[in-house]
């Protein structure tokens, strides 16, 4: 198959026939997502894989967001909905990595690199988000750097 975006455009076509609208409303706003992304700066451009992917996962953490705070509110059948959302983007999302796994990458990364202390957080991020490469969330990976440069 293509690129990400024409497979999310044959999905969204495959739910519309299937009258899902779950899926249709989550990859049409996915989609849309990614036109603006497209327009955005100076001039109009097809982004790549990558570019998709990063949009996808902004929507995805997007759609956990807004379920805690409907949870928080007392809002299940909004709670549910965002949840039913950020599932149907999960399954174009890489495999996330869990917090065990975050703690090793960032601990073998750490050592790797030889970062210690707080001074070293900047340069052992970027380590980090390079290692991680899209497969965990900012904050978690942020903390647990911050938690291992400050033992």
């Amino acid at each position: 198959m293509g690129t990400l975006k024409e497979r999310l455009t044959e999905d969204m076509r495959s739910a519309m026939k299937a009258r899902d609208e779950v899926v249709t409303g989550t990859l049409r706003m996915a989609l849309a997502a990614v036109g603006v992304a497209e327009v955005a700066g100076k001039a109009k451009r097809e982004l790549n894989d990558e570019e998709v992917l990063a949009v996808l996962a902004k929507e995805a953490k997007k759609r956990r967001e807004a379920e805690t705070a409907f949870a928080d509110a007392g809002r299940a059948e909004q709670a549910a909905k965002e949840r039913a959302e950020e599932e149907v983007l999960a399954r174009y999302l890489p495999k996330q990595l869990t917090d065990e796994e975050i703690a090793q990458l960032v601990s073998q990364t750490l050592a790797a690199g030889g970062f210690s202390g707080m001074g070293a957080m900047g340069p052992a991020m970027k380590a980090v988000q390079a290692a991680v490469a899209g497969r965990a969330e900012g904050g978690k990976v942020s903390a647990e750097v911050r938690r291992q440069l400050a033992a």
